[in-house]
């Protein structure tokens, strides 16, 4: 006998196959929702720290770095290197003439270097101006104080036709002014800047008697900025 092959039986024709399909957990998807919201969260969180602290630098920064003060301008002394006191003619009966040596000093009490141009210093008696001298530019470190003699010669025979002269001169002691002017310019790294002009008024007694070197006595002192 012949054996017939062995035939498999087809699967039924209404059989379809059957395609897995995968639904999310709705676990899982709160878990993702979750992690997103906290990394949004963290984000956010490191972003007002940063401009925070950021703010805090700021303003730290512009209390001490960024805040320019006032250079201060002083006498500290006036010594007089040579004097001379006598008369002369009918028109000028006394002639006093003086050579001042002023020391001054410039304080920068700011984080940045304070440059200045030439400064002036004039000396009046009784209103009249009897001399002037001029200090070069210059530099004042930070947080330095820059010291600078200047000298002028002081010619009181020029305000002679002032009768007060000769009184003083009989008294031995002539009374002064004097004013000095500055201007220069504070810049912080280049980003903050400031001009500063100074004034000084000084007011102060000259001795007659003291024909050799002296120490003027500096009365006081106003200083102005703008």
């Amino acid at each position: 006998m012949v054996e017939l092959d062995q035939v498999r039986p087809l699967a039924p024709a209404n059989e379809r196959a059957v395609i897995p399909s995968y639904v999310e957990d709705r676990g899982s998807g709160r878990a993702s929702c979750y992690r997103r919201h906290r990394r949004c969260v963290l984000c956010g969180g490191c972003c007002a720290s940063t401009l925070l602290i950021l703010g805090i630098v700021i303003l730290v920064l512009g209390l001490t770095v960024f805040k320019i003060k006032d250079p201060e301008l002083t006498v500290n002394s006036i010594t007089v290197t040579g004097l001379s006191v006598g008369t002369v003619t009918f028109n000028r009966p006394v002639s006093v003439n003086a050579t001042l040596t002023t020391q001054v000093s410039v304080k920068n009490p700011n984080h940045a270097s304070f440059k200045f141009g030439k400064s002036t210093s004039s000396f009046y008696y009784q209103g009249d101006n009897i001399g002037v001298a001029y200090a070069p530019s210059g530099k004042a470190s930070a947080e330095r104080t820059l010291r600078m003699n200047v000298t002028v010669d002081v010619l009181i025979d020029e305000a002679a036709s002032n009768s007060q002269l000769s009184q003083d001169v009989l008294k031995g002691s002539v009374d002064l002014t004097s004013y000095t002017e500055m201007g220069g310019r504070v810049s912080v790294l280049g980003i903050v800047k400031k001009h500063v002009d100074i004034g000084l008024n000084c007011s102060m007694t000259m001795d007659l008697s003291l024909t050799q070197q002296q120490t003027i006595n500096v009365k006081d002192c106003h200083a102005h900025v703008n």
